[in-house]
This record gives structure tokens, sequence and C-alpha cells, in this order.
């Protein structure tokens, strides 16, 4: 076995890939992430046996953040970049020790590689398997995994300068425990509800970022046709990059698309000010390797998902920036201010053509919780009427198996008395379906990202008070979540710690769980894979 890595839905053969990632990673590349996070538990060990000081951290924040949304599904393909990091952390966790006090660390606290043959050899004796007992080895990875989502909102969040110490002080916590051999597997399940805890504040704090500095997220037309003008096409989360991009576009005769989870940008009051914003350009991010090459401008991906282009012509337009990297791909830096020069973008989009319209029309998005706050007489009325007999949250990520298709079949199927309140790239599964509207009240609402899973969650605990109810789960909410990678972990934690239950999961359960942590979650929490579409709305109706 050259490699080992279960972390996403796509798991070979749903147990793991084991000679090359599904998701297009080489087995140098997988194991350099796997030693990168490995780094990064040292330097969590250093922080809490060394008692770092809270100043030391607040440089390094950054950093781990950064390194861990590297090593997220998709996101960086990138041998010498990821080699690269690896080289930092260790000048950085060694930089540490002499700060700390006076203990004795874990291996990977002390390990030296100065070689990628000897960074390689030792990726081969610390990854996943390493962990022989397969309870404990399901725990960790999944609060590993949660830890990974929790970074990426919160490398979003401070990008915007919004900062949450319990956070920050946790991930060094959570991660330095997965070195702790003594740790029980009840003391594992516990820490990993705190993940979830966590996981509410970092998505609290990232909805905060981005509403303090781009408004509230209001109703939204967003236009999925083309304009004649040359374009560049923005695909990932990180807000920050698009408001750079659109001010250096201004006045260019460069249009800007979104495409994949940057859909939601346009929901945002700020961004409506550039008339060079234009609208949504494609669908989900699996379907880039067909739509990139009609696209025939520029694309930025700002985080994952990038899929390996499988033409020359495409990669050769295909810019990375942030924690995000792909071999042979220009990777724009930020400079000490965090501001990027987008320069060589916008002038290779003026030597290209305008995309290719790929179809026409418009989709409606932008229900956030402060939006859909603003409805709540007419959401309750709906309820109270019996207009509306259920909400169905369908949040989640979005995969090219064709099992996906049960998602698209699911919300055709739903009774028309129904509403489906989405967040992340799995709204493109039923998005531009015509599926109308109950007394005005479109029949999906679109929260946005899938950070804004959050949006979700606070809808549903404000008509809990709303209705008077003490138990979330008596509310008319069902779960039937899709999920992919690891911000997708964090969002299904975040979940648990507040309470719901009888989450579906699908389209299959996750292949780090082992059978004894799979029966605890569908013990406790009623977890609970996807069955056919007809017999799991009838469940849920019934």
């Amino acid at each position: 076995m050259t490699m080992f890595c279960f972390q996403c839905q796509e798991a070979a053969g749903g147990r793991g890939c084991t000679i090359r990632g599904v998701c297009g990673k080489n087995e140098g590349v997988a194991k350099l992430q796997d030693l990168l996070i490995y780094t990064l538990k040292g330097i969590s060990d250093v922080v809490v046996k060394g008692k770092i000081k809270k100043d030391e951290l607040e440089s390094l924040n950054p950093e781990m953040f950064s390194s861990l949304f590297m090593t997220i599904t998709n996101a960086n393909f990138d041998a010498d970049a990821i080699e690269n990091q690896i080289k930092k952390m260790i000048s950085v966790r060694d930089r540490l020790k002499e700060k700390a006090e006076a203990v004795d660390f874990h291996d990977a606290a002390t390990f030296q590689v100065n070689s990628r043959e000897e960074m390689l050899e030792k990726a081969g004796t610390i990854g996943v398997l390493a962990t022989e007992n397969e309870d404990i080895r399901s725990l960790r990875e999944m609060i590993i995994y949660g830890i990974k989502g929790m970074a990426a909102y919160a490398e979003h969040a401070k990008n915007i300068g919004k900062e949450d110490p319990e956070v920050s002080n946790f991930i060094y916590e959570a991660l330095a425990a997965t070195l702790d051999d003594s740790l029980t597997v009840d003391q594992l399940v516990s820490l990993t509800l705190k993940t979830g805890e966590h996981g509410v504040k970092v998505m609290a704090l990232l909805d905060e970022a981005n509403t303090s500095k781009y408004g509230n997220p209001e109703i939204t037309e967003v236009n999925i046709g083309v304009r004649n003008n040359p374009a560049i096409l923005v695909s990932g989360h990180d807000l920050t990059d698009l408001e750079q991009l659109l001010e250096q576009t201004k006045g260019t005769g460069v249009d800007v698309y979104t495409h994949g989870e940057m859909l939601p940008a346009h929901y945002y009051p700020y961004f409506k000010k550039y008339d060079n914003f234009v609208g949504n350009y494609g669908n989900s991010w699996w379907k880039q390797l067909s739509e990139f090459e009609t696209f025939n401008g520029p694309i930025l991906f700002t985080t994952n998902c990038i899929v390996p282009p499988r033409n020359e012509d495409v990669r050769k337009r295909i810019f990375t920036t942030g924690s995000s990297g792909y071999p042979g791909c220009k990777h724009i830096e930020a400079d000490e201010n965090g501001k990027k020069d987008f320069s060589e973008i916008i002038e290779l989009a003026k030597t290209l053509p305008a995309p290719a319209e790929i179809e026409s029309g418009s989709i409606v998005g932008g229900f956030a919780h402060n939006q859909v706050m603003a409805l709540a007489d007419k959401v309750v009325d709906a309820v109270k009427s019996g207009a509306i007999k259920k909400f169905f949250v369908m949040a989640g990520c979005d995969g090219r198996m064709k099992s996906r298709e049960y998602y698209t079949e699911f919300a055709k199927k739903l009774p028309s008395d129904t509403v489906i309140l989405t967040a992340g790239c799995a709204k493109y599964r039923y998005n531009k379906l015509n599926l109308g509207d109950i007394g005005g009240i479109p029949r999906v609402l679109d929260a946005g990202q899938c950070n804004d899973s959050y949006s979700l969650a606070v809808i549903a605990l404000k008509l809990k008070e709303v209705f008077g109810l003490d138990d979330i789960n008596k509310l008319p909410i069902a779960y039937n979540i899709a999920w992919y990678e690891q911000k997708a972990v964090i969002v299904l934690l975040a979940l648990l710690y507040l309470g719901v239950k009888n989450i579906h999961l699908g389209p299959t359960l996750p292949s780090f769980l082992s059978p004894n942590v799979a029966k605890v979650l569908v013990k406790e929490f009623g977890i609970s894979g996807i069955g056919t579409v007809e017999e799991d709305i009838e469940a849920f109706m019934g």
C-alpha cells in the first residue's frame, strides 16, 4: 500500500484510496499532506505542553489555518508547495520549542527531514493507518477532518479581520490530543462533540465577518447567461479575493463571473456596485472539466475545489491563490498587507474570447437567516395554516458520483407543500428546477456557501423559539444532507452539537467511520444513510 486516504466521500471502494486519489492527487502529494498534518500535530504538542504564550500564537495562527486548508480535498495538488510548507512549519515548530517550558515532546515535535526523499520515507510511517485501533483511528480522523473544515472557515474570517481565540486555541488542543495514546474512546467521543461546539463558533464568526463587511445577504436574482465581453471566472469560497479582483477590473472592459461555491457572493449588497460583476457561469465544481473549456477566459481558484485539468489550454488559463495550488498553474501570493496583484489575469482575459453561453435565465438566492427572519411572519403563518407541511434541510456538498442523482429526484418528488432549505454546492442538484413557490415563498431557499449552513441552524433555533418548543427536533424540519469533504464534516459535527437528530447522510456514510463509531452515531443521534427516494420521502413525511 503506497498511500491511504479516506477523508472524502469518494474514497475508492468506499474504503480508501491506496494507489491514487479519486480526487486526482498522487501518492507523493498524499504522503506530503500526511506529513504536513503530522507536523501541525507536533506544533500543537509544543503549544499545549510548552504553554506557549498567546502573543506567540497571533502570528502562528494564519500559518496553521493555511497549512490545514492545503490538505482539504481538491485544494492543493502542488507537491513543491506542500514540501515548502512542511519546511516552514518545522522551522516554526523548532523556534517555538526554544520558548517552551522544558517538557518531553512527541516525535511529531522532534523529527527532522531535509529532503523530499526523507519526507516521503517519514510519511510512510505516520499516516492514517499508523493508529492500529480502528475505533481510536476513526475518532481521531473525524476530529482532524473537523479541524480542517474549522481552519478553512477561520482563514476566511481572518482575511476579513475577524478572529476568535477560543477557536484557534481549540485547534491546538484538539490536534495535540490526537497524539495522546492515553485517551479512551469515550474521551475522544467527547472531544468530537467539542469539535462540533467550536464548529458552531467558527461559522458564527465567519457569518459575522461576512455580514459586517459585505452586508446581510438579500433576495437576489442571479443571471446565468453571458455578455459579449472578455471575462474572468472566480471559483472557491474567499470573498476577499473576489473583492480585490472586482476592484482591479473596474473600467477595464473585463467581466467577472462566479463559479461553484462563489455564487452566493451575488447575494451580498456590497458586491452589487460593480457593473462588471455579471452573474454565475456553470454549475457545481465537478462539471468544470467541460465548463472551463467553454468559458474561454482565465479562471481564478481562491480555495478548493480543483479538478485536475485534462488539457493544456485550460491549465494555462488557471491561476491559484491562498491555500489552493496546482502544478504548472501560476500562484498569486499576497503581499505583507494581504493585497494581491491580479493584473496578469486581467491582461490575459483581454486577449481571449468572451465566454460561450451554455445556459440562459436566472436563479434566485440570498435566503440567509437575516432575510428569512424578515419573512418570519409569512413563514410562520404558512406553517400554522398547513400551507407548508415540512422544511427539508438539503445542505452540503455535490459530487460526480451517479448516486447523487438521488438528490435531484428527491427534490422533484417532494410534496408541493414542502420547502427546501439549502447551503453549499449541493444546491446545484436542484436550484435550477422549476419547483414553484408557496404563497410567494420559493420552494428552494438558498442560504449561501457551505459555511452558511450556520444560517440554517439559526433559522431552526429561531423557529423553535417562535413556536415555543423545548426541542429543536420537534420542528417540522427534516435533514437530508449530502457530504463530500472536510468542511461538511465540521458542519455535521456542529449540527450534532446543537442537538439535531435523525440526520440522513449520503450518498454513502463516511469511510472513516468504524463499525463501532457508526453504531454510536446511530444510537445517540439517529444518523442514517439514504435509501430510495420514495422510501425516504415516505419516512420523512410520516
